[in-house]
């Protein structure tokens, strides 16, 4: 039976559908709130709101639950594999052994750039963040293919994710190898998708970089653990966007702007300072969590707490153990994942964070695996938008398959002056 909420403004009362999604999730529609009452919803921040039904990622914050496709995310640990996740999020189910072959296929033959492409690298100086030359290199790369500005079909679609799929990786590794003047390396049509990618980010001439299997196994977890997580900044970025009908290509050129942002992709570099600032400053963990805890706060604890998740985040629980096998099996040690498994244990024993439900996120641990991986920090967000790449195309094909799509464009209540009057120049003070 379906179930309505009704809203009782002065002595109207109007009955408005709630709608209830395939996990439990109730929300009230209110498309229609304002031509029946006159009235819009007030949500900065939009925690409040659903802005779409989607079907491609589940997250239940309270119960620490992450889902692709209706996967729960623990079962891709064991055998990672990014470009096997990139297809269930963008058409909706694991690839079978043809539709597996083809995409790889697709990956490997559209990973070189356009050779004009690479003059573009040449106009940004060395310091230039690496997060803008990617989104600038993303919208000159849909230049070159303004076949796929229009895609008509899933065939279309899936060359069209192939390309940005697998240029976007070299376009990182080139940005990367630009900003310290070392030489361009061409893709390897013999090497797999994450092992291309440290191929063209450390491989030098006549000396190629060959990482052992836990490196491989290592990143291609983290780009699945970054590829999707509901409507978050960047994903509704792509999706705002893609509402006005633009270009794949330009909706995912404005996705890497939103991840850019600090409070969004860049926050597991905030976490590596702080870890260093603790070793460095011979602090123990105790001391600064003391800090982190006082009166004037002049420190922050960096990685713990999320806007959704009110309980274990289960990627950051993931990444630990990963973390724990690239250091064991490279039997090397790091002090600052020493700082970081200490500060673990106390956050989850002391009170004032477990009353606040502040556990680790996604961010805590994803800083030290990309570091001892040999990623420089201002590489860190960028790694990210290669894992996110995937769902934004989800998501911008989900939007362009919806038949009740409409261009968004959110209401506002306005605070500013009114009855203003024009003054000319000569008579204002």
């Amino acid at each position: 039976m379906s179930q309505t909420a009704r809203l009782t403004v002065g002595d109207t009362e109007v009955e408005l559908p709630v709608v209830q999604g395939s996990e439990g999730e109730r929300a009230v529609d209110i498309r229609h709130l304002r031509e029946r009452t006159g009235l819009v919803t007030l949500d900065p921040g939009f925690a409040n709101t659903g802005s779409c039904k989607s079907a491609i990622t589940f997250v239940d914050g309270e119960r620490g639950v992450l889902r692709y496709r209706g996967i729960p995310i623990e079962q891709f640990e064991q055998s990672p594999n990014f470009v096997e996740v990139a297809w269930l999020l963008i058409f909706g189910r694991l690839p079978n052994g043809e539709e597996y072959d083809r995409f790889s296929q697709e990956l490997t033959a559209n990973a070189n750039l356009d050779e004009r492409m690479k003059h573009h690298f040449e106009g940004f100086p060395r310091s230039a963040p690496p997060m803008a030359i990617l989104s600038a290199m993303i919208n000159t790369l849909s230049c070159f293919h303004p076949e796929f500005f229009e895609l008509e079909d899933s065939s279309q679609l899936e060359q069209a994710a192939a390309r940005l799929i697998s240029k976007v990786r070299t376009l990182a590794a080139y940005a990367y190898r630009n900003s310290r003047g070392l030489p361009y390396m061409y893709p390897n049509p013999r090497l797999p998708y994450v092992l291309n990618f440290l191929h063209m980010m450390f491989s030098l001439p006549y000396q190629p970089y060959e990482p052992p299997d836990v490196v491989r196994d290592a990143l291609n977890l983290l780009l699945i653990l970054h590829a999707d997580h509901e409507q978050n900044c960047s994903t509704s970025t792509v999706r705002m966007v893609g509402s006005a009908r633009a270009n794949l290509f330009a909706s995912c050129a404005a996705g890497v702007c939103a991840l850019w942002g600090p409070l969004h992709g860049g926050a597991n570099v905030e976490v590596l300072e702080m870890l260093e600032t603790i070793h460095r400053g011979h602090m123990t963990p105790e001391e600064y969590v003391a800090l982190a805890k006082g009166k004037e706060k002049k420190v922050r604890l960096m990685g713990f707490g999320h806007r959704v998740y009110k309980n274990f985040d289960p990627r950051a629980t993931i990444l630990r153990r990963a973390a724990e096998r690239l250091f064991t099996e490279l039997g090397v040690s790091d002090p600052l994942l020493d700082i970081a498994r200490r500060l673990e244990e106390i956050a989850l024993e002391d009170p004032y964070f477990v009353d606040r439900r502040l556990y680790p996120n996604v961010d805590f641990y994803s800083g030290i695996i990309l570091r001892r991986l040999g990623i420089p920090t201002n590489m860190f967000t960028v790694v990210f938008a290669i894992g996110r790449l995937p769902g934004w195309i989800a998501h911008w094909r989900e939007q362009s398959l919806d038949p009740d799509r409409r261009i968004a464009r959110p209401r506002q209540v306005y605070v500013g002056e009114t009855g203003l009057r024009y003054v000319p120049p000569e008579q204002r003070e």
